[in-house]
């Protein structure tokens, strides 16, 4: 029998850096599939933050692309960064210099 890729540990685990993002800071795909030792699986994370909802409440909306653009369509996210005192750089991306997590890699 094959062995899904995505089972609720990973699920758990990954959300579990998200979790860790403070407030006024943002981290990117890439960043939290290489803290949860999945260094090319960038992808997987957007699918699982796409189901956070089920698993309770985390701040998705600090997680961008590599280029900290904002996920297409999600308007809400831009208002909830603002609100935390991230500012964009143009209408689509947040400036990375000044708010990306700067966070230990294991």
């Amino acid at each position: 029998m094959k062995k899904r890729i995505l089972d609720e540990a990973l699920i758990y685990e990954i959300l579990s850096v998200v979790e860790e993002i403070p407030e006024g800071k943002v981290a990117t795909y890439g960043q939290i599939a290489r803290l949860t030792g999945r260094d090319k699986n960038a992808r997987l994370v957007g699918k699982v933050l796409s189901m956070s909802g089920f698993y309770g409440k985390y701040p998705c909306h600090r997680v961008v692309n590599h280029a900290g653009r904002l996920v297409p369509g999600w308007t809400e996210q831009r208002f909830l960064l603002e609100e935390e005192g991230v500012t964009l750089k143009d209408n689509h991306h947040v400036d990375l210099k000044h708010f990306q997590w700067e966070c230990q890699e294991e």
